[in-house]
């Protein structure tokens, strides 16, 4: 019963999406990327040739994914790889990472298409990412005998394989060869329900901010705006976060400066922060003098891709979605040393709950709350420094779970 629902809400699902496709463009990708898919799938995989598939849902489980995919890469150069993606907005911006062979969309998880699509790619093993389970294709997978692990999972008591009902959906996770999860929490519910084949490795998303920040480009522009200032930045920004924040900075009477970077960058969010500013600012775009940059006190990014490179020249960093979908990466800036400031909606985040208790890191509720919290920072440099260095060192001692997890993979 339980695997006829299952396949009757996959099924469903797709339909949803077809019905909403008409005035969704990301629903519309989602259905064209998958047209005639195993035909091309069919056409470009070389038969015969060791493979590998990775597995990620979107673009945040791809970059906890590149470290691993780089370390196969560099260490088992003999494996072609494949990366399927499950939504538009990793599959449109990595469709040409250049440390894959393979890069398309994951069928739709009916039975059919888990054993069509195994019967084209014949992995040697398989990689899923932090949530991934799709019970028809872990069923043909174990069906067949092919090794495959997740890495980077996390786990708690309300997740539904750990429910009274949920007996039928832990089968899924019987088809992994290894779970390697990111803390304790998760590897202590897993053992309760018998798991013995799980490892605590950490997040590999710290070794790819470590890799970021290395890599970061230096931005003259933004040099040229800080000008020896203190600056504040509100990264991956929603109308809830902009609503404190931009508050804040109208009434700010320190000497700082302050960069913008909402997470949808379009027309209406723009003009939404724009509007409500009450000091000058000036557009990351715009083709500004270096005067204009330096009298300007705010500037918004009205681009992507800068933002990983805006967080080194900050001090404190402001991070969206914590009052709405649960908030964007804390460890871009935070592997900067600074302090890092969201919304209350963060419990699912350990890395959030981690840092929070070795004062590296809070949480507000409130515009006094924010307040309070920039002000002290402002006006103690000794505890700013103090908790920019907590967040360094949280980062610095959790790297390593790429190096553990390609090590374990191939001595198995």
């Amino acid at each position: 019963m339980m695997r006829f629902l299952y396949n009757t809400g996959i099924r469903l699902y797709c339909f949803l999406i077809w019905a909403v496709s008409f005035r969704n463009p990301k629903a519309r990708k989602w259905l064209s990327g998958r047209k005639n898919l195993f035909e091309k799938i069919q056409k470009e995989v070389v038969p015969g040739e060791p493979l590998l598939w990775f597995h990620v849902s979107s673009l945040g489980e791809f970059e906890q994914a590149r470290p691993v995919i780089e370390g196969v890469r560099k260490d088992f150069p003999g494996y072609r790889i494949l990366l399927t993606f499950f939504s538009p907005s990793g599959y449109e911006l990595k469709k040409d990472y250049p440390m894959v062979d393979y890069v398309y969309y994951l069928p739709l998880d009916t039975p059919r298409n888990a054993s069509r699509f195994l019967d084209i790619v014949h992995p040697d093993k398989v990689f899923f990412v932090k949530y991934e389970f799709w019970f028809n294709f872990l069923t043909e997978l174990k069906k067949r005998g092919i090794p495959t692990y997740i890495f980077s999972a996390l786990f708690r008591p309300s997740q539904f394989f750990f429910r009274p009902w949920g007996k039928w959906f832990r089968k899924a996770l019987k088809a992994y060869t290894h779970i390697f999860v990111q803390n304790q929490s998760s590897a202590g519910i897993l053992k309760k329900f018998g798991f013995e084949n799980v490892s605590i490795s950490g997040d590999t998303r710290l070794d790819r901010v470590a890799q970021i920040a290395r890599a970061a480009s230096r931005l003259p522009k933004l040099e040229q705006f800080c000008a020896g200032n203190k600056v504040i930045v509100a990264g991956s920004t929603w109308l809830e976060d902009e609503v404190l924040f931009v508050n804040y900075v109208n009434e700010c009477t320190h000497k700082v400066k302050f960069v913008v970077a909402p997470h949808e960058v379009n027309e209406h969010s723009l003009e939404r922060i724009i509007s409500a500013l009450k000091r000058p600012y000036i557009l990351y775009s715009a083709d500004s003098a270096p005067e204009q940059l330096k009298s300007a006190e705010v500037l918004i990014v009205d681009g992507y891709g800068y933002l990983v490179s805006v967080y080194r020249y900050a001090k404190v960093a402001y991070i969206g979605g914590g009052f709405t979908t649960g908030i964007h990466s804390i460890l871009e800036p935070a592997v900067y040393g600074m302090p890092v400031v969201f919304g209350p909606d963060y419990h699912k985040f350990h890395e959030a709950e981690e840092m929070i208790q070795l004062g590296a890191a809070h949480s507000i509720s409130n515009y006094d709350e924010l307040n309070n919290l920039f002000e002290s920072y402002l006006n103690d440099p000794v505890r700013l420094e103090n908790e920019g260095h907590f967040a360094s060192q949280y980062v610095e001692s959790n790297r390593g779970a790429s190096e553990k997890i390609v090590r374990y993979f191939f001595e198995k």
